[in-house]
């Protein structure tokens, strides 16, 4: 059996006294997709935003045992599309997508950035500085970031938010080609169905704590709305 790529032991977050996420267990395999879903407040994006390096547990590890890395070195691998767009204002589209593939040491850049312009429909606006975009305009140039360096873990939180159809079949496009090509990729998301189209496994957090974990059958993908009922 191949190491986990993400390996979560007795994981708790504390903001003050307050316990958002409680000696969270999880197991992730190499290229599986984990839809992580939850009501408002769950604690879904802190174990998101711990999982790409910015913020720590107050308690407990997280690892990626299959990549051999810490979070030093994994943060290279890891791809996140999210609230936070990080991309900036007052870089054009191709000024964005350059300066974060020099983060990463993309090589090709010139070629990659352009395909992944034309992918999300922004060739026409390539050259126009961001402060000008539409937040779907923005959160399709945030899915370019996120994919430019070929991540091998993808980190989704609400990646439908503000897309239109077009561009939210694009990115469930890019989230299955990831899977079938080995990578691994975790979905936080409101948009059950969404969510569930794409996911091999299902965790659900209830207050800062896992209540569900198991895999994602065609009950739940008919009748998603079905999972909170087991939180009851």
């Amino acid at each position: 059996m191949s190491e986990p790529a993400i390996l979560a032991r007795g994981v708790a977050k504390y903001f003050g006294d307050f316990p958002a996420l409680r000696r969270v267990d999880l197991e992730v395999a190499p290229g599986r997709v984990l839809a992580l879903l939850g009501r408002n407040g769950a604690g879904k994006t802190t174990f998101l935003r711990m999982l790409a390096g910015l913020t720590s547990p107050t308690e407990g590890e997280i690892a990626f045992p299959s990549a051999g890395a810490d979070f030093s070195s994994m943060r290279r691998h890891i791809g996140v599309v999210g609230h936070g767009q990080w991309i900036y204002d007052d870089l054009s589209a191709e000024e964005n997508l350059r300066f974060f593939g020099s983060l990463y040491e993309v090589d090709e850049i010139e070629r990659k950035l352009a395909e992944w312009i034309e992918k999300v429909g922004l060739k026409r606006f390539r050259r126009s500085r961001v402060s000008e975009f539409s937040r779907g305009m923005r959160q399709r140039l945030a899915i370019a970031r996120a994919f430019l360096h070929e991540p091998s873990l993808l980190l989704l939180d609400e990646p439908w938010t503000a897309l239109d159809d077009r561009a939210m079949r694009l990115l469930s496009s890019l989230a299955a080609e990831a899977r079938d090509t080995g990578r691994t990729v975790v979905i936080c998301s409101h948009q059950l169905r969404e969510a569930l189209a794409l996911a091999d496994e299902v965790a659900l957090l209830d207050r800062g704590r896992v209540v569900f974990r198991g895999p994602n059958d065609d009950g739940l993908r008919n009748a998603p709305e079905s999972l909170y009922e087991r939180i009851a």
